[in-house]
């Protein structure tokens, strides 16, 4: 039987999002930067559609996304890409209840969607193929490594899968599981969630006054440059935080404290450069 992930808007989002950045980047690129200009042009486009095709890769497993369970074992489709984990394989099956601490190594994840390999507190390294997990997931731990799936349908895929396997379903509630084995959680730091948000805030300031003053101001091309490259640091930064978090949480903080700092002199630039200039 095929079981569809749990709905979310995780596909539409990061689609809306993706034409918006990468469609602003590469058009701000090639209107701040002249034809003499046209190697730094070339050093910044070139690595700007390859993060593009990339992001459209993992888009496509945000509307391919299933699992499906037969007598021979579990398919995990995603994308163009299909795992397959025979039933002999799989030594437990777990319902994770609640929200899961966990950490990207290699893998992405918005609103609606969580994909690649990830460490978890309290249950190891694993690779997640969800759409909203945040209320629990299913772990799959076989020889082959740990799966975490979102199906819709989580009752009914754990009869049908436990049945098949022949094993029980275990469960771990992350809400009574001892607080020095959850570990500091990056949903539960309130600094973290601060700085991200204000890293957001100067991202808005330094768009509003482009959008609104930029037009007509006589100021240079480049100005608009400055906003591309914002939204880059603001990906490069934010993405490695929560990698450090579980190392150093305050290593996390100062990462997106110098991230703020110098999108705070990318406003000041544009000021100058808008009204001074």
């Amino acid at each position: 039987m095929v079981y569809k992930p749990k709905k979310s808007i995780g596909g539409l989002l990061g689609l809306v999002v993706g034409i918006i950045v990468f469609g602003f980047a590469i058009w701000g690129i090639n209107f701040s930067l002249e034809e003499s200009d046209r190697v730094l042009k070339l050093m910044l486009l070139v690595p700007t559609y390859i993060f593009a095709i990339g992001y459209a890769y993992l888009l496509l497993g945000a509307f391919i996304m299933s699992y499906r369970v037969d007598d021979s074992g579990v398919t995990i489709n995603w994308g163009i890409h299909k795992r397959r984990i025979p039933l002999s394989a799989i030594d437990e099956v777990v319902d994770i209840k609640g929200r899961a601490n966990l950490f990207p190594f290699l893998a992405t994840a918005w609103k609606g969607y969580m994909f690649g390999l990830y460490s978890g507190r309290g249950i190891g390294s694993l690779k997640m193929y969800a759409t909203q997990p945040e209320d629990g997931f299913v772990l799959l731990k076989t020889k082959q490594g740990q799966f975490g799936v979102n199906p819709a349908d989580e009752e009914g895929f754990l009869k049908d899968l436990a049945g098949k396997v022949g094993k029980g379903v275990q469960t771990i509630d992350m809400d009574t599981m001892d607080p020095e084995v959850y570990g500091k959680a990056i949903h539960k730091d309130e600094h973290f969630a601060l700085f991200m948000r204000l890293n957001q805030i100067f991202l808005a300031i330094l768009a509003i006054l482009i959008g609104a003053f930029f037009p007509g101001s006589g100021a240079p091309p480049m100005i608009v440059l400055l906003m591309v490259l914002a939204l880059a640091l603001y990906a490069f930064n934010a993405g490695n935080a929560k990698r450090l978090y579980q190392f150093s949480p305050s290593g996390a903080d100062i990462t997106l404290l110098i991230a703020l700092m110098v999108n705070g002199i990318f406003i000041i630039l544009t000021v100058v450069g808008i009204w001074f200039v």
